[in-house]
């Protein structure tokens, strides 16, 4: 197996999975590449900034794609596999509440944001506030192959190829397997988060600089339709070590059981532990599993908004 390895450095970014962006770099089937990234701010916010920093982002930038990088050979209808052999995050890290966004985004309509100090790397955590301490459990948020027809699509959500997925169970060890559509594959990565609760909620994480090393594959005989995924796992188990609580939502329609359920949730932690509806729907968003706990009594769907005891301290 190859040793060599590729850097890309945190200017060699693009906006948009676009098949005509040429490569920056061609390797070979099993070879790694390293990639320094900015935050999802694409630098726009740091250490200092505030919520009026938020008023002023320029969405045009937001949610930027290191690469793209080439694999040599790769072919329309093969599958590329990412394995994720090491995710460094950044000392500080931010999760704000922006106007539009998120789950609950007609309830939270100012802007908000959290800046976070991110102690002990890989395994270590970040204080939300006096006796809530989150885990840090650091992965990549844009994972994603070029397109195969022409034209340029936005990086903000997921596609079949890849894309914006917000999977916190891709952390190092876990290997990702997409379907190829462009020659070469194209392959691109972005949107470091050191903490996430699955879902997202408020549609910011700990978002947060990053250094992520992969190793690239191309398998012709292994054909994928969408994204998969296998994680070392179970990354519950490793980052939250006691108990949870859990908020219902209770509904005739999937999003707004999820709805319900975060708003639960977040007067619960109002009402348990003081917290303002600011600071408890951002929780939520960093820390808060929403599961579907009962699909097929139509039309009673259940979502379960799961809160990790083991962060308060």
């Amino acid at each position: 197996m190859s040793t060599r390895t590729v850097h890309v450095s945190r200017d060699r970014y693009h906006l948009a999975w676009d098949n005509s962006i040429a490569p920056i770099a061609t390797i070979a089937s099993g070879e790694c590449v390293e990639f320094d990234l900015l935050d999802a701010s694409c630098g726009q916010i740091d250490p200092s900034s505030t919520a009026e920093t938020i008023r002023t982002l320029d969405f045009a930038r937001v949610d930027q794609v290191n690469g793209p990088i080439a694999v040599d050979g790769a072919m329309p209808g093969e599958t590329l596999e990412i394995e994720f052999l090491d995710i460094e995050p950044a000392t500080w890290g931010w999760t704000a509440i922006i106007p539009g966004f998120g789950l609950l985004a007609d309830e939270f309509a100012e802007p908000a944001l959290k800046i976070w100090t991110l102690e002990g790397g890989p395994g270590g955590f970040a204080t939300f506030a006096p006796g809530i301490r989150i885990p840090l459990a650091p992965f990549c948020g844009e994972i994603g192959l070029a397109p195969g027809k022409a034209g340029a699509l936005s990086t903000i959500p997921p596609y079949r190829h890849g894309g914006n997925m917000d999977t916190r169970h891709i952390t190092v060890g876990s290997r990702v397997f997409l379907p190829i559509e462009a020659p070469g594959a194209l392959f691109s990565l972005g949107d470091g988060h050191a903490a996430q609760g699955d879902g997202e909620v408020c549609g910011t994480a700990i978002e947060t600089p990053i250094r992520a090393r992969v190793r690239v594959t191309v398998h012709r005989d292994r054909p994928v339709a969408e994204p998969e995924f296998q994680t070392p796992g179970p990354l519950a188990a490793r980052t939250n070590t006691a108990g949870y609580y859990a908020c219902d939502g209770i509904g005739p329609d999937l999003m707004e059981a999820a709805r319900q359920a975060i708003r639960n949730m977040i007067a619960h932690l109002g009402r348990t532990y003081g917290l303002s509806r600011v600071d408890a729907y951002m929780l939520c968003s960093v820390a808060v599993d929403l599961k579907i706990s009962e699909i097929v009594d139509a039309p009673h769907w259940v979502v379960g908004a799961y809160l990790p005891l083991s962060i308060f301290v």
